[in-house]
């Protein structure tokens, strides 16, 4: 009876992380779906799940409307460029938190992590003038240092995070032996924290690649990523919604295959980072 019973048990648990796993998925497949219909079909009252005419054409004008290897090209420079300095700053930064910490160091985690509760809109206009007065706007070096400051307090925390899994005992070892800051920190944690500092990058890549508030505001189109060419598919006299759909599914194509083929390693930085 109770075998019976845990065997119902686990089938109900399985049925159920299917259904919500085919629930979060479904917009993407819709989108990828509506993206091979025409105008008309897209806007059919019921919807037309998979009996439709399909066509390639959205994908055909979208490429001949709009310079999708541009924006390609700017998501690809800023969210792994903004990302590589940003790797740069975290480590040292989590590295003296988790293993020179201060009686100050919990506070500045706090703060730093409260910086995130903030919303864009409360600091746009500030922002937005001093890019003016900097000539910034629509710049890679502007939206890239936006996007930095952005994604700076997640990389400590959850570098910090991990590096405190990492026995002090083999860094003191380290300088027992002579090495200097910079080398235990090259060539003793890095090495070590390989995994770690992979499963950060790629969700800060990630977050980077879907930001759209501040590269909405801030960029137009020399330095316009990914985000910006979805938005440019809506118009004053409505959505045009299988052209969107193409446009999206061009746009979210390149991370969703990088997440899908790092999910592994995807999962270990989410553990490491929002659990502990």
């Amino acid at each position: 009876m109770a075998l019976k019973q845990s065997m119902g048990k686990r089938v109900g648990m399985s049925a159920a992380a299917w259904l919500i796993g085919f629930l979060i998925f479904f917009p993407i497949l819709w989108t990828f779906l509506t993206s091979f219909k025409s105008e008309l079909d897209a806007f059919a009252i019921p919807p037309k799940f998979l009996f439709f005419h399909w066509t390639a054409e959205n994908y055909a004008e979208v490429q001949s409307r709009s310079n999708y290897l541009l924006f390609a090209y700017n998501s690809i420079v800023l969210s792994v460029g903004a990302n590589i300095v940003g790797l740069i700053i975290a480590v040292p930064a989590a590295w003296s938190m988790a293993f020179v910490p201060t009686k100050r160091t919990k506070d500045v985690l706090m703060w730093m992590l409260s910086t995130k509760m903030m919303p864009g809109v409360g600091v746009l206009v500030p922002i937005y003038l001093l890019f003016r007065d900097f000539h910034l706007l629509d710049n890679r070096l502007g939206i890239g240092f936006v996007l930095l400051m952005m994604n700076l307090p997640i990389l400590i925390w959850m570098l910090y995070t991990y590096f405190k899994e990492i026995p002090v005992d083999i860094l003191e070892a380290a300088r027992m032996d002579g090495a200097s800051l910079m080398n235990e920190i090259v060539y003793v944690l890095t090495p070590m924290a390989i995994p770690g500092i992979a499963s950060t990058m790629l969700l800060a890549v990630i977050l980077s690649w879907n930001e759209a508030f501040w590269t909405l505001n801030l960029t137009t189109s020399n330095a316009a990523p990914l985000t910006a060419f979805i938005a440019s598919y809506s118009a004053p006299e409505g959505l045009f919604w299988a052209k969107l759909s193409a446009a999206s599914t061009l746009a979210i194509a390149p991370i969703l295959i990088l997440g899908w083929f790092s999910q592994k390693q995807l999962v270990r930085g989410l553990t490491f980072g929002a659990v502990k």
